[in-house]
């Protein structure tokens, strides 16, 4: 079974060894539903055959998951990985014009798609003219349209025998995480197959050498690994990455048949099910947690659950002690990272050590570097000295953002002779080593996991026939870490609608993106070259 490979690890390669050591092996399950790890590789076999028997077929060809949580989300992964092609993320929350730009802008050619999407599609399929191969995926919302492949019929002619493209495989195949990042369009991480492994396999206690050896491998397969359960959507990075780590290592993936986040749901699952870990968007999910945990603190048994990340946006230390009390054996991580950026820092949250919110201890190939000048190169940040930085990771990562040139210079930097991903994230470097994070340095807004940039939901604001100007900041909450908050400049005679306001936005944009709440103001105060004061424009919505 041996393959060493000269360019490095591939998915797929990996999967199908582990489904020859553990063909029995739970590998993915959803309410009722149960897939071995032999019928996943046979499956996405299936799958990867229908990719390939598509006219003009090639390598790398770019296939978007346009799913909900689902097992499918990951077997049409694989099957892609199989057929030598890439992978393109694609939220399930955006607008007709946000899918048509993500699905051009990364050369989409086949998608995956649940049957709740049809309407959606139907209105873009003639905007995305390179988009061949459609694969319904039946959800009883309706029947296939005759323009699609029903993706039942694709998984179920396959076989035993492994799928592979006429190019081969190579840990050089790309997976394109497409981020909502923090200036403008949606843009797509390029990560090598590769250095996502190296960067995920670092976690674990037996790694791996760095030329994939599948006989390691399999000697480190011996038998089913952890129970993983993506609380957060697979659609992003946080989610994915987890649930691709747990697959790394022979284990399983449940996924929650809601498709909204409903801590019952959860919590029955993970009592189900025995979840190990899970992976959630801060307090967004652990707040509503822990407040079903505590009306109910005997309905569950939460035991069998391990560890819980959270990746995107912090969770305070309050909620972490009230989760602990429930369950004293948990392990907390906040992870810092980034679709740019995987595991640039942690804190890590335990009954015996405690945590301290926002404060991380950086990884070995991380530092916190100050912005270059004309007049100064970039330095580390002085410990103690209280002077921000940015957070910059060193190593395994992405070979820059998809067609764009330009802004992968500005991210991907060479410092001291070593290249650097530097996302953005701004923090301060205590006396004793430890990083306190503050934020992104940009105008982006984080609310729930979801990024959002004002300046779109500005422009949007700004074509509703009431409004002249419209400023869009972040204020602090409870539950989504942070709310979106409207200050809008009407036109003479106008009086304020914020409820059509709101649905203005969602009529163009993903729901997310419209704000909280909708406050008239005289002026937003442009400057004289257009620039908004975001600053005061945010104390003006907090008081």
């Amino acid at each position: 079974m041996s393959d060493t490979s000269d360019t490095g690890w591939n998915f797929a390669d990996l999967w199908e060894t582990i489904a020859q050591e553990l063909p029995d092996a739970l590998c993915q399950q959803q309410g009722v539903r149960q897939v071995t790890w032999g019928d996943f590789n046979r499956r996405a076999n299936g799958v990867a055959k229908v990719l390939l028997d598509a006219p003009g077929a090639a390598e790398q060809d770019k296939v978007a998951q346009y799913l909900y949580n689902c097992p499918e989300y990951l077997e049409s992964v694989f099957a892609a990985f199989k057929a030598g092609m890439a992978i393109v993320n694609t939220n399930y929350r955006y607008a007709a014009d946000e899918l048509v730009y993500l699905w051009d802008n990364g050369d989409v050619t086949s998608v995956v798609f649940h049957g709740s999407f049809t309407e959606q599609i139907e209105a873009v399929r003639s905007r995305v003219p390179r988009i061949s191969t459609w694969l319904w995926v039946d959800d009883n919302s309706g029947a296939c349209p005759d323009w699609a492949t029903p993706y039942e019929d694709a998984a179920g002619q396959g076989a035993k025998e492994n799928v592979t493209g006429a190019w081969g495989r190579s840990g050089d195949h790309l997976l394109l995480l497409y981020t909502g990042g923090t200036t403008g369009m949606p843009k797509g991480v390029m990560w090598r197959q590769d250095d996502v492994f190296g960067v995920l396999d670092a976690n674990n206690r037996q790694r791996m050498p760095p030329e994939q050896d599948l006989d390691a491998a399999a000697d480190r397969i011996n038998t089913p690994g952890p129970r993983n359960m993506p609380s957060a959507p697979l659609m992003h990075g946080t989610g994915l990455f987890n649930a691709i780590s747990n697959l790394m290592v022979g284990g399983s993936i449940t996924t929650m048949e809601g498709r909204s986040f409903d801590p019952t749901e959860f919590l029955d699952t993970v009592q189900q099910f025995e979840i190990n870990s899970t992976s959630i968007v801060g307090d967004a999910f652990a707040k509503p947690i822990l407040r079903a945990l505590d009306e109910e603190p005997k309905r569950w048994d939460v035991s069998s659950l391990r560890v819980i990340v959270s990746s995107g946006v912090m969770w305070s230390k309050e909620t972490k002690d009230g989760l602990l009390a429930h369950n004293p054996r948990l392990i907390l991580v906040d992870a810092l990272g980034s679709s740019e950026a995987i595991g640039m820092a942690t804190n890590t949250t335990t009954a015996e050590s405690g945590g301290d919110t926002a404060k991380f201890v950086l990884g070995p190939r991380t530092r916190v570097v100050t912005d270059a000048t004309d007049t100064e190169p970039s330095r580390d940040v002085v410990p103690g000295s209280g002077e921000l930085g940015r957070v910059a990771l060193r190593g395994r990562t992405p070979i820059g953002y998809y067609k764009d040139e330009a802004k992968s210079e500005k991210t991907f930097v060479t410092i001291d002779g070593e290249r650097y991903s530097i996302p953005g994230d701004y923090a301060s470097v205590e006396v004793d080593g430890t990083v306190s994070l503050k934020g992104r340095g940009s105008q982006c807004i984080n609310t729930g996991g979801e990024k959002v940039y004002p300046e779109e939901v500005e422009e949007c604001l700004k074509l509703h026939p009431s409004v002249h100007d419209a400023a869009v900041v972040g204020l602090p909450d409870d539950k989504w870490g942070e709310a979106i908050n409207a200050l809008v400049e009407l036109l003479p005679g106008e009086e304020l609608d914020s409820e059509a306001l709101r649905d203005h936005v969602k009529a163009h944009l993903a729901a997310y993106k419209a704000p909280k709440r909708v406050i008239n103001i005289e002026t937003v105060g442009r400057a004289a070259n257009g620039k908004l004061d975001y600053k005061a424009l945010k104390a003006l919505a907090l008081a």
